[in-house]
């Protein structure tokens, strides 16, 4: 099948193979973006005089046809086409005749592939954000139920200060609510307009670029056209950037309640039917699901630097290289809003130990709160530091187990309402629904 840039030489196919790669793997997943874009590019086209109004309109209605194609999954890049804007370009021309070869005027494949990625990355960090949500509100929840349950805290992997469930849980929801904000960021980044760009250098037909990025409902456009096209690969590392700083939150998460299951902790305990057995040891309750959720959010944190590594060394312009992203980044907001889902049902059923300080080995966790009391009572901070230090040396330390905290964020005083305030401004932030209006009318 010849190629929409193929002219009276055909490429070696081996030289075909290769340059393709993954590309229409990866493209399906671009597909009803493909069509959007395709969508609000036509409207456009007809306002500026390069399509007629009977065009328009059969190109209108064939693509809503491709559109729900795609939507159920249904779209097929066939064996010789190219990439998606190729596949949805052949099934108008099929269709409709030469008129569907009219609706690449003003385009290059360069910026369609930028919006397509752009748009599917906005719906997917959509979809990233509402199961961030869904985990934060887990262990809000989980913080208030236990925040007076006590647990050691630890420096150093060492027995440290008193802690408590409630900063437990509280502090990984802080957490994701920072990682919020970072996908705000990027989010805002991804919502700008590159098409019109074309190759990189505009074109000479009279685009109205403010109208596709209305049509679309982006916030803003790329202005500059060398800069769109210099968004490629710096877009996907800054959502990319977002998604490992939700990754890390989750992976750090995993590797507490594995080492809080384990018997040597016993802080924190698995339903059995979310545990895995030992071919040979018959009395194995694994933590599988909280290792392997360590793992992929491990490799989802070196995503940033694998895109990092393909465009730094790259020029302002288009280049190949730019493929190879997508095979990196599309994946990857499938495998966090894994991870967080079955984080947050794990988190949600766990088995708290409400009785682990009554176990003598955490004595010492309450030597600072004896010295704070002693200085309290007006013995000088230094001296009273001694005092407990010279009990505990000599075994005659007795612990009073009675914890008094109560500034901001503390055990006695967790801020979970200011954190909730805090997050809730975040996501009052993104423009989802203005997304979610354009795209729908688009499609009426």
């Amino acid at each position: 099948m010849a190629k929409l840039w193929e002219k009276s030489t055909q490429v070696n196919a081996k030289i075909e193979a290769f340059t393709i790669g993954r590309d229409r793997e990866m493209d399906i997943f671009l597909a009803k973006y493909d069509v959007l874009g395709s969508m609000a590019h036509i409207r456009m086209l007809e306002s500026v005089g390069l399509l007629q109004a009977e065009e328009l309109k059969s190109l209108l209605a064939e693509l809503k046809n491709i559109y729900n194609l795609a939507e159920k999954g249904e779209i097929v890049i066939e064996e010789g086409v190219e990439d998606v804007h190729s596949q949805v370009e052949m099934l108008l021309t099929c269709k409709l005749g030469d008129v569907g070869k009219k609706i690449h005027s003003g385009r290059s494949r360069n910026d369609q592939v930028l919006l397509d990625l752009k748009l599917f990355a906005r719906a997917e960090i959509e979809k990233t954000v509402s199961t961030l949500n869904d985990l934060f509100d887990v262990l809000i929840s989980q913080s208030n139920n236990y925040k007076d349950v006590l647990l050691p805290g630890y420096t150093h992997l060492q027995v440290a200060m008193p802690s408590s469930f409630g900063l437990w849980f509280g502090a990984y929801a802080e957490s994701l609510a920072d990682d919020l904000q970072l996908l705000l960021s990027a989010w805002k980044i991804t919502n700008r307009n590159p098409l019109g760009s074309a190759a990189g250098y505009g074109s000479s037909f009279p685009l109205d670029r403010q109208l596709t990025t209305d049509l679309l409902g982006f916030d803003t456009m790329n202005y500059n056209v060398v800069y769109a096209q210099m968004g490629r690969g710096k877009m996907e590392r800054t959502v990319a950037n977002a998604l490992a700083s939700v990754a890390a939150t989750v992976a750090k998460l995993a590797f507490d309640a594995c080492m809080f299951t384990s018997q040597n902790f016993g802080f924190i305990k698995l339903a059995d039917e979310f545990t895995t057995g030992s071919s040979i040891m018959p009395h194995k309750k694994n933590p599988d699901v909280f290792e392997l959720t360590r793992a992929k959010c491990n490799k989802l944190q070196s995503i940033p630097q694998q895109i990092m590594l393909i465009t730094n060394n790259l020029p302002s312009g288009y280049f190949r290289d730019l493929q190879i992203i997508k095979e990196i980044f599309v994946p990857a907001f499938a495998e966090l809003t894994d991870c967080m889902e079955m984080t947050a049902m794990m988190m949600s059923q766990v088995v708290v130990n409400t009785e682990i300080l009554k176990d003598s080995r955490y004595d010492y966790l309450f030597s600072v709160e004896e010295v704070n009391r002693l200085t309290l009572s007006g013995v000088p901070f230094r001296d009273a530091y001694k005092q407990v230090g010279l009990e505990i040396e000599s075994g005659n330390f007795k612990p009073d187990k009675t914890v008094k905290h109560t500034h901001q964020g503390s055990i006695g005083n967790l801020c979970n309402d200011e954190i909730c305030i805090y997050k809730d401004d975040i996501l009052s932030q993104f423009t989802f629904q203005k997304v979610r209006d354009a795209e729908k009318a688009l499609l009426e």
